[in-house]
Formats: C-alpha cells, structure tokens, sequence
C-alpha cells in the first residue's frame, strides 16, 4: 500500500469549500477543479457527491504522487496564502522560481495560477530528489 501523502482531514476542510474546486485541486485534479470552480461544484451535485468520493481521492493522490519530506499540505497552505509571494517555491527548494514569484507577484499572478494545476507534480519531483 502506498504511503499517504495528502490528509483525508484536510480534504473534508477543503470540501466545505468544495463550489471552488479546492479539495479536487488538492488531490492533483486540476481540471476538475477548474471546472467544478466554474460551475459551483457542478451546481452543488458534484459538490455533495465527492463527500463520499474524497477517501478514494486520498488513495489516488498517495498512488499518483511521491512522498518524502516535503509535505503536501505544507505547500498548499504556502501556495494558497503566500504563493503569490513565491513561498511554496522556497519550500521544495526552488529558490531561483521563489525569487522570481516574490518581485514579480507570482509573474504577475499567471505563475500563481500555474502553480495550482502543477503543485502536486512539483511536490513529487521534489520528493523524487
């Protein structure tokens, strides 16, 4: 069985907020989450639905992406609060990137918003290293 990665808690917490896709971005589905953030959870169907779907996200997310030391939900909380500031970047050792994100404001927030679709694989490779 693969190590967990992503925390079941912390996947219900998103999923009060679940109309803006949060918890789907957590688990490395990002173009759910797109669209569960455009749509209100799927006018609230998806939303109620993945109430019972976020243990098997768990799973997924500890089978899809590599654990080590640097904690997922470290770098979603950096990434959700500071990330335009680059934080998450210095957090998995992307210093270079992170100094970029904090005098450019995240490059100008399109960075920002790159790194919710891609922060799981970046955890990942950081975790590969």
């Amino acid at each position: 069985m693969a190590q967990a990665t992503h925390s079941t808690f912390i996947g219900y917490v998103l999923w009060i907020f679940g109309f803006t896709g949060s918890h789907r971005f957590y688990y490395g589905r990002p173009i759910t989450g797109t669209i569960w953030f455009f749509t209100l959870g799927l006018l609230g169907v998806g939303w109620l639905i993945d109430l019972f779907l976020i243990p098997s996200m768990t799973k997924d997310a500890a089978r899809s992406f590599r654990s080590g030391d640097k904690d997922y939900t470290v770098a979603w909380i950096l990434l959700t609060f500071l990330g335009y500031l680059g934080f998450h970047r210095f957090y998995i050792g992307k210093w270079v990137t992170g100094i970029i994100w904090l005098c450019t404001v995240g490059v100008f927030g399109f960075g920002y918003l790159w790194d919710f679709w891609t922060l799981n694989i970046q955890v990942s490779e950081a975790n590969s290293k």
